[in-house]
């Protein structure tokens, strides 16, 4: 039995890959495995080749592997951009329809499989999937059961003779593979789940269900690439809550609007990508000069410009740290798993009300929309602190005069108050301003509220700035990175101390402001480091270097093609550094 299986999908967008990838993984979720999967798609709506690529595991699994066992073809561009995956003892499941053939350099064996004839002499040629399914479980030794539950869900309001055609669809896939395959039968059957509850998701649905369980109750947002699925969720869920979600105009709509109801008291964001993440950018300033909370999302994707809207990229970066004309205080978070994504969230929330600033949650394609196994959250870890906001009764103030909104204190954080609350007047305006809100071009004024500002990032709470798999004091590499690569680097640190490689790693959580003491030792105490991100040009690389120096000791080993790290490709680039790379 196995221990890992991957399978992909493959067809044409708008021919129910997704559907049956999702079917697929769905049941293996409820069995008990653990499980990542990672879509190929285009920036179009129908046509183009799309695949799913789902790794399913007994033990926990953060990223899609290198090779392939199992190859669902609804075409033949799917065999021929797919097939190399394949290893020695891997198969292709092809629908006969297209009259598959196989490269002359493919190692896997070829079954020709009359999916689309099958599912029309049931009644349709669109249970073609199903069949597909069946044929997958006879490679496993699964029962059809297995699907029931799944079927259920996703057909059971058709009605139950729309459920009973996709199981039979699913049998008869199932006995018509079981022919072709005779002694082959169950090839690929895993050793059993342990059939624990866990949940099942893409990162977005992560971070929404984190902004609900934070206490959000007002989304601002435009649909973008790969960020419209917050949005999406929050639209069937906000409401039950009291709250509501609005599909602005544009970008720069979207995040003045969650601006302005964070003013009002709510707790409000927004989520983009980076076209949306630079029309924001005066108003992210906006939210700094006003101290108001503001948490936005970057799922960030390949740019510039319209880029890359489906593929793979970190190259926000630096947009995010310094992307506002002038200097406001922000705080940068990169969460990189979907468990990191809910707690984050809700940590961005707060400290968005307790500093009274900016708060970006830096995500990641892969991140956002790549599906994964999550344990059960605990909402007893659930905290909410609005920081200084005062709804209460306020000190009275002679006439005439307004409220100290923006009162000089030690901490750099005043009194927070809402529009109508008795003596809490005040003038709130994008230009510099005295305490209370007045527009004010002095110079001492000017130094005091800068500095008051900025003195908000010394008082940034947020646990575990840097996730540590260090157990060697002193290591002859560590690798660093941020957001979704943390999978991979996981997967080849054994590889790399199976070859005598002693390899420590540290994932940034906390960007900015750095987190130098958590890095500190780390850094100082290995030979080299290699940062490993998918960009150009080493974006965070440079940020270490900035906060921490050791220039001598930096080597970036980036990936901008628009596709994620596989743990075999990263190790194989680790290693050629290691040797060929003055390492």
């Amino acid at each position: 039995m196995l221990h890992q299986l991957s399978w992909k999908v493959g067809g044409q967008q708008g021919e129910g890959i997704e559907s049956t990838g999702e079917i697929f993984s769905t049941a293996m979720n409820r069995l008990g495995y653990h499980l990542y999967g990672y879509r190929h798609f285009s920036s179009r709506i129908k046509g183009g080749h799309t695949n799913n690529k789902i790794n399913v595991r007994t033990s926990t699994v953060h990223t899609i592997p290198d090779d392939l066992d199992i190859l669902v073809a609804f075409d033949q561009e799917t065999i021929d951009v797919n097939y190399k995956e394949l290893n020695e003892a891997g198969v292709i499941l092809a629908d006969a329809k297209f009259k598959p053939t196989k490269p002359e350099d493919c190692i896997a064996e070829l079954y020709i499989v009359p999916f689309t004839e099958i599912a029309t002499e049931l009644g349709t040629s669109l249970m073609k999937n199903m069949v597909a399914i069946g044929a997958t479980a006879a490679l496993m030794n699964l029962e059809d059961a297995a699907f029931q539950s799944v079927v259920d869900e996703i057909f059971g309001r058709k009605g139950e003779t729309v459920v009973q055609k996709n199981m039979e669809a699913i049998a008869k896939g199932h006995l018509v593979m079981n022919d072709l395959l005779q002694d082959q039968a169950g090839k690929f059957e895993l050793e059993p789940g342990d059939g624990k509850h866990r949940l099942f998701m893409i990162g977005n649905e992560a971070i929404a269900l984190g902004a609900l369980a934070a206490g959000t109750r007002f989304m601002a947002a435009y649909p973008i690439t790969p960020a419209s699925e917050i949005m999406e969720y929050l639209i069937k869920k906000l409401p039950k809550f009291g709250g509501t979600v609005i599909q602005t105009e544009d970008e720069i709509a979207a995040a003045t609007m969650a601006i302005g109801a964070n003013y009002g008291g709510v707790r409000a964001f927004t989520a983009s990508a980076g076209p949306g993440l630079s029309l924001m950018m005066e108003a992210l300033g906006l939210a700094g000069m006003t101290e108001t909370p503001l948490v936005v999302v970057d799922t960030q994707r390949g740019g510039p410009s319209t880029g890359l809207p489906t593929k793979q990229e970190q190259s926000d970066l630096m947009a995010m740290l310094y992307g506002t004309h002038g200097e406001i205080p922000k705080v940068v978070i990169a969460p990189s798993t979907g468990e990191e994504a809910f707690y984050d969230t809700i940590q961005a929330f707060n400290i968005a009300d307790e500093l009274q600033l900016p708060v970006i949650i830096l995500s990641d394609l892969q991140l956002s929309l790549g599906k994964q196994t999550v344990e059960p959250f605990d909402y007893s870890k659930i905290n909410i602190s609005r920081g200084k906001l005062n709804l209460g009764e306020l000190p009275e103030i002679e006439d005439k005069q307004y409220f100290k909104r923006y009162e000089v204190t030690e901490d750099g954080i005043s009194t927070r108050v809402v529009p109508g609350q008795k003596y809490g007047i005040h003038h709130v305006t994008g230009v510099e301003h005295n305490e209370e809100g007045k527009p004010s071009e002095a110079a001492g004024n000017r130094k005091n509220q800068m500095d008051k500002r900025f003195r908000k990032l010394q008082h940034v709470h947020f646990e575990n700035p840097v996730f540590k798999a260090a157990p060697h004091e002193e290591a002859d590499i560590l690798i660093v990175g941020f957001g979704s690569t943390k999978g991979a680097i996981e997967e080849i640190l054994p590889m790399l101390e199976a070859e005598g490689i002693k390899s420590n790693h540290a994932h940034i959580r906390l960007i900015h402001p750095f987190p130098v003491a958590e890095m500190k030792p780390l850094v100082e105490n290995a030979k080299k480091i290699i940062v490993v991100e998918n960009n150009a040009t080493g974006q965070l690389a440079n940020i270490i270097k900035l906060n921490m120096g050791h220039h001598d000791k930096i080597v970036n080993l980036t990936k901008y093609d628009g596709t994620p790290f596989l743990p075999k490709e990263l190790l194989g680039r680790v290693k050629e550094l290691l040797t060929y790379g003055n390492i």
